[in-house]
């Protein structure tokens, strides 16, 4: 597997999600349509420590303690796990309170990454993740859902102390760049900043698994976004995926998580299945040409399509 530098340690070049594993709210269950335990899971982790993707994304949110309670049971007495996890200033403080708790789920002392989920109040929030950095419970120090303006401001917080914003996470796809656009993906390229795209798939509907006869599962957030009005305009950008697969002997999956990738980026790709790892694996060894990159982002252009997480506000 890739490796990328973050700081001065190397990571794998796709991170693993856990977003749609346990159930609860704002879980699998509500968000993906799954209904996932640590049973169905484990093989999941399994294979892919063995190929050596060891870094694992979850939140609080994620089940509200679900998803981390399953990754905690997986990574029990093991050194070889770089784990992320994120506050969501939504549920409230203290920072290190939640970090407790998340630190107590997880069964680990410190996390590799933790990250403020979103920028309710960036002057509040980030100086909480001082002592937390200084303690060693925090590695590193990750923004999720900020735009440049915010990610700045939160490096001026942090810098003030003698420390850095070693991370940014935000949703990037071949339908959502408004990162690049905004000038966020140059500024961290330009200040040691790994980026971390998430929704890189958004959700399935970039994958050639779904589509009008076969929609994504309905009464789910991916289902309500992804209908098939969207999926008809996404038929186009899907034919150029497949075309560009089969020059790659790739997957449209494989193709968009390797468009991330070629894009300097670390997509984190939700897995719930060993063939999600197998994926993963495969496109970190597509090299996309200059051309292939164009194809595809004007056949994504070209759908009119663009669809943010109500979470989520531009980023202009």
């Amino acid at each position: 597997m890739k490796k990328v530098k973050l700081q001065n340690e190397m990571i794998p070049s796709i991170a693993l999600g856990t977003w749609s594993w346990g159930t609860g709210q704002g879980g699998g269950d509500a968000v993906f349509g799954n209904n996932l335990t640590a049973e169905d899971l484990k093989p999941v982790f399994d294979s892919a420590m063995k190929v050596g993707l060891n870094l694992w994304d979850t939140a609080t949110v994620y089940g509200m303690g679900a998803s981390e309670s399953i990754l905690g049971e997986f990574t029990k007495g093991r050194d070889d796990v770089l784990l992320s996890t994120k506050f969501t200033p939504q549920l409230g403080g203290p920072v290190e309170d939640r970090l407790n708790s998340s630190l107590n789920r997880l069964g680990t002392d410190h996390t590799d990454i933790y990250w403020i989920h979103n920028p309710l109040d960036v002057k509040r929030w980030t100086p909480e993740l001082i002592p937390l950095i200084k303690s060693g419970k925090v590695k590193y120090a990750g923004v999720s859902n900020h735009n440049l303006e915010e990610i700045k401001l939160a490096q001026s917080i942090l810098a003030e102390e003698g420390l850095k914003i070693s991370a940014v996470q935000n949703h990037y796809s071949l339908l959502y760049r408004s990162s690049e656009e905004a000038g966020v993906i140059d500024y961290c390229n330009e200040n040691n900043i790994v980026f971390f795209s998430y929704m890189v798939l958004e959700q399935g509907a970039l994958t050639d698994k779904y589509n009008v006869k076969n929609p994504l599962p309905s009464g789910t957030r991916r289902g309500e976004a992804f209908n098939e009005d969207v999926l008809a305009k996404l038929e186009g950008l899907i034919h150029v995926m497949k075309e560009i697969g089969d020059k790659h002997n790739a997957t449209s999956a494989q193709v968009a998580i390797a468009w991330a990738i070629a894009k300097g980026t670390v997509p984190i790709i939700g897995v719930t299945r060993t063939s999600h790892i197998a994926d993963a694996v495969k496109a970190a060894e597509i090299m996309l040409t200059a051309k292939d990159i164009r194809d595809l982002e004007a056949a994504a252009k070209e759908t009119g399509i663009v669809i943010k997480g109500d979470w989520e506000k531009p980023m202009h």
